[in-house]
């Protein structure tokens, strides 16, 4: 399936122009207004950031039918955990600020100095990853994981490391592997539908509604390519089962 979708209508492009400009606006006025946010304790910015979120969802109801549902919350893990979900779209790194007291993103450290997002996001303790340093990236994101998840803080990691189309052939990356074996606790996979509604890439959105759902956690110590497997099995069979009910 592609993320595209079928050919929008003039309204339909209307009101995804509106949303666009409700959600780039926002960020602006958030982020100029939140500066003083920036100077208080990390819980200001954390704060700040899940009323932006929920702003969010409030424009997406609004100008283009998104609804926003989150399922499986008996498997929604406790403080301090590692959390590996799909990504296709934007909207994945907006959605968990609603859904976790205290959630930290692996995110690419080139993201880190955007203005505004970047800002939040350093003042949040997100873990930045130079992607170019390879090993020792992979050994600073370990380092960091671990001091989150001390803190009682959701880590969440997106396997594929970038967001993918609906129906795109899945690319799962080592790292979600080294941190579950290097952190010695459970993983709990998410799946989600969002690309369907909010495409990768382009201005398009379509009405629908985004669920995020929790699945089992992973039990630790599994080996790399079993656990691999089953986290890619999990989060691959979840995400279309949602997808196909919006099809």
């Amino acid at each position: 399936m592609s993320g595209s979708g079928p050919k929008a209508s003039p309204a339909l492009v209307a009101r995804s122009l509106l949303f666009a400009l409700w959600l780039y606006g926002l960020l602006a006025v958030m982020g100029v207004g939140g500066l003083p946010v920036l100077l208080g304790p990390r819980w200001w910015s954390m704060r700040w950031m899940r009323w932006w979120a929920q702003s969010v969802v409030w424009g997406m109801k609004v100008f283009v039918g998104i609804g926003f549902e989150v399922r499986g919350l008996e498997h929604r893990p406790p403080a301090g955990a590692l959390v590996a979900c799909k990504h296709q779209c934007m909207f994945d790194t907006i959605a968990p600020f609603i859904f976790f007291d205290d959630t930290c993103f692996v995110l690419k450290k080139e993201l880190t100095i955007l203005p505004v997002y970047g800002w939040f996001a350093a003042r949040a303790r997100m873990i930045a990853v130079d992607r170019s340093a390879h090993s020792k990236a992979l050994r600073a994101l370990v380092h960091a994981s671990r001091e989150r998840l001390a803190e009682g803080r959701q880590v969440v990691i997106f396997p594929e490391g970038t967001r993918k189309a609906p129906g795109s052939e899945p690319d799962y990356k080592p790292g979600v592997a080294a941190l579950y074996r290097e952190l010695e606790a459970p993983c709990t996979p998410m799946a989600t539908n969002s690309g369907v509604c909010w495409p990768p890439h382009g201005l398009i959105r379509r009405p629908g509604t985004i669920v995020f759902e929790f699945l089992p956690a992973i039990p630790p110590g599994m080996k790399r390519a079993s656990f691999m497997a089953v986290l890619e099995d999990t989060i691959e069979a979840g995400s279309n089962r949602l997808i196909a009910e919006q099809t």
